[in-house]
């Protein structure tokens, strides 16, 4: 049996980021999610799922949740990467909404990601103004952490991509 791969899906290149420096940390395989066969998945003792997290979900969790019967006896974790600074309960809302079910026990890892409004697609540019727009109505002094963050971003560029994301989930693999 092969020691590891990691399955991803990166949209903006930040989870990307992270999964290379996952390969050359863990010497594991690497393929994106369009690309995997659960079987060929399924040879491995362990599968690291790395995704972006977009509206609240977890890019590539729908292949895990297809294929999580063949994977039941593998050493699992999940890295999700964000744009927000780490905030434990914007952490438990997202694991809450996304490991349900078969997918509970699953271990979550947080990495921060990037923004360059340049790179994003027409939709997800509209949908992170908008977004803008609605919390600049708020008062200061009301906002979440990741509402600070999406208003000191606006219109940079910034790469909030760190190694140091990746020191849990390496403990993890290690034990």
């Amino acid at each position: 049996m092969k020691k590891g791969i990691i399955v991803y899906q990166s949209k903006y290149g930040a989870t990307k980021k992270y999964d290379e420096w996952l390969q050359d940390m863990t010497d594991f395989c690497s393929i994106e999610v369009s690309k995997a066969a659960a079987d060929d998945v399924a040879q491995y003792e362990s599968v690291i799922l790395c995704g972006g997290i977009y509206a609240s979900g977890i890019a590539g969790l729908p292949f895990l949740k297809k294929n999580i019967e063949k994977f039941k006896n593998k050493k699992m974790a999940i890295l999700c990467v964000g744009a927000s600074p780490y905030d434990e309960s914007a952490f438990t809302e997202i694991k809450e909404h996304n490991l349900t079910g078969d997918l509970i026990n699953i271990p979550l890892f947080y990495g921060r990601g990037a923004w360059n409004e340049s790179k994003m697609n027409f939709i997800d540019r509209t949908l992170c103004k908008m977004l803008q727009k609605s919390v600049a109505k708020k008062d200061l002094s009301t906002y979440e952490p990741w509402m600070k963050a999406l208003m000191c971003a606006a219109g940079q560029n910034c790469d909030w991509t760190d190694k140091k994301y990746l020191a849990p989930l390496l403990e993890y693999l290690e034990n």
